[in-house]
């Protein structure tokens, strides 16, 4: 029986409709250059601050899963909602928000903001062009321009954080949408 001269099996070489020649050793590319996942310098560096959409989802599903680094930080406030800037970096910040039973944001927009966001514990709705319900470990995403409002419509407290970018300058509010049924009914 032949052997290769290493621990890698051999593969052997035959013309089509011949019998086997000789016996070659065909090298791996893992085999030749390592494995590329074990060599630090060729993988693409880990960014200390995320610059994309999917970067800032990351970020909030990576908190996500770190209840222990934003749990504590939390307050529920019945008077207003409350909320707390977790972290900033070029061209974005981060903010951490609870929303009691009741409690929305009003309807507005992000001024030239983009934004993302996820819903870390709880059930809130989002009202925009219709309505969603956004439980735990949901993850939206909006576009500057986008206007929506977000409600705890629950009996439990809901927490909540939103990444934007750039960092919010402005907040419009905009009028309250009114349901059809009120609005053919102002129409009589």
């Amino acid at each position: 029986m032949l052997s290769s001269p290493s621990d890698t099996p051999a593969v052997l070489c035959t013309a089509p409709h011949s019998s086997p020649k000789a016996l070659t050793h065909v090298n791996s590319d893992v085999e030749i250059a390592g494995d590329p996942l074990a060599i630090a310098h060729l993988l693409p560096p880990v960014p200390a601050h995320p610059s994309t959409v999917s970067g800032f989802a990351g970020l909030i599903r990576q908190l996500a899963d770190d209840r222990a680094a934003w749990a504590p930080l939390v307050r529920y406030d019945p008077t207003v909602r409350w909320y707390h800037r977790l972290r900033t970096g070029p061209g974005y910040e981060m903010w951490l928000l609870s929303w009691l039973p009741g409690q929305g944001s009003g309807r507005h927009g992000h001024g030239p903001s983009a934004g993302v966001f996820g819903v870390l514990d709880g059930q809130l709705t989002e009202h925009g062009r219709g309505s969603r319900a956004l439980g735990a470990g949901t993850v939206r995403v909006f576009a500057p321009g986008y206007v929506h409002e977000v409600v705890n419509d629950g009996l439990e407290p809901a927490v909540s954080v939103h990444v934007y970018s750039p960092g919010l300058t402005e907040m419009p509010m905009h009028c309250p949408l009114v349901p059809d049924t009120a609005r053919d009914a102002l129409a009589w």
